[in-house]
């Protein structure tokens, strides 16, 4: 029998953290509590000291989010999308792209994609007490990883010529989706 403090704050962890990780932290909740009254305190005072251990439940709610996968996947995909974008601007005026028989249509929608991409990352990549917000990275990540995979195809296609430039941004695009492909999957077990 667990005492109602201890059971509270489980039930927060489990609302506010993947059940993985909410049992996890539960279970060393409820080992510190049953220490505790092994050593011979009563229920209540086990049960302040096993959460005076632990911590606020915020704070042990924000360390989580804090090292969440996602988090750290979203700022490597941020921190590196002013290179990548840089290396395909340089492809783009190099190239005059604005010549390509390229839809308007279509260039508005990619950028409108990339930027509600980017937007799901930086929600993600900032967040500090919502493990859930996080987790936005698996939905942006599979449109990062096309949007690049649809750079490459559609400038190699478009391209007058194979440059240096071309070479450099289709291997920072390259790598980043290797980065995303190896990513993901992890992303959806945590």
């Amino acid at each position: 029998m667990t005492s109602p403090l201890i059971a509270g704050y489980v039930a927060g962890l489990h609302r506010r953290l993947p059940a993985a990780i909410a049992d996890a932290a539960a279970d060393g909740l409820i080992e510190t509590y049953e220490h505790h009254l092994a050593s011979g305190a009563g229920e209540q005072a086990a049960a302040h000291a096993a959460l005076a251990e632990f911590g606020d439940l915020g704070t042990v709610v924000g360390e989580f989010t804090r090292q969440a996968p996602g988090r750290r996947a979203a700022r490597l995909l941020l921190a590196t999308g002013p290179a990548v974008g840089a290396c395909w601007a340089a492809v783009l005026i190099l190239s005059r792209a604005w010549t390509w028989p390229v839809p308007a249509a279509a260039r508005l929608s990619f950028g409108a994609v990339l930027l509600l991409a980017i937007l799901a990352l930086a929600v993600a990549a900032t967040s500090r007490h919502s493990y859930r917000r996080t987790r936005l990275t698996a939905a942006a990540g599979p449109v990062i990883l096309a949007l690049d995979a649809t750079a490459v195809t559609a400038v190699a296609l478009a391209a007058p010529a194979l440059t240096a430039a071309l070479g450099a941004a289709a291997a920072a695009s390259l790598g980043r989706i290797a980065f995303t492909a190896w990513t993901l999957p992890r992303l959806s077990v945590r």
